[in-house]
């Protein structure tokens, strides 16, 4: 028994330094992004980013939990202008537009239950129509958990954005020019 319990301590050390000792070689920033043309102006695609009080028609969460309590804060659009939300599926968090340059781009900071990120929104003319580079970026300094996590956040936020994309392309070109 006192073999057995030794062996089990030798393995949770074992696991222990693999686990640190792995984070600390993962990268400490995680970025995603995706793109996609949508056929509007960029300044008819930058005013439904500007503001937040269009936002649920897009967004690739919302879908997850309608019932979610929402609420928006600061100017109507443009940088401070914030939102709010709260519930079980979609946890809790923030967004507030913390730059807006008309036309070209719009970086957001993210607030997910005290961790930060910035997704930025690069808008810019391609034919008739805009391409619209939805990007996130996470800085995980040296917190382990968050640099492993950092391996999944490709796929897990990288289809969620294609979703949005997609969304907002379908809401974008219904719209009249």
């Amino acid at each position: 028994m006192k073999a057995l319990l030794k062996g089990l301590f030798y393995l949770i050390v074992l696991l222990a330094v693999v686990f640190a000792g792995g984070g600390l070689l993962l990268p400490d920033k995680t970025h995603v992004e995706r793109s996609a043309v949508i056929q509007r102006p960029p300044a008819q695609v930058f005013a439904l980013l500007d503001s937040f009080k269009r936002f649920n028609e897009w967004s690739p969460w919302y879908a997850l939990e309608p019932d979610a309590k929402y609420s928006y804060s600061g100017p109507e659009s443009g940088v401070g202008a914030g939102m709010a939300w709260q519930g079980k599926r979609v946890g809790r968090g923030s967004q507030r537009i913390a730059e807006s340059v008309p036309q070209s781009r719009i970086a957001v900071a993210l607030d997910f239950d005290g961790s930060q990120a910035t997704a930025t929104y690069t808008l810019a003319a391609e034919g008739e129509g805009t391409r619209l580079t939805w990007a996130l970026d996470s800085d995980h300094g040296y917190n382990l958990m968050a640099r492993w996590i950092g391996l999944a956040m490709e796929k897990m936020v990288g289809k969620d954005y294609e979703q949005g994309l997609a969304r907002l392309k379908q809401v974008m070109e219904n719209e009249p020019r």
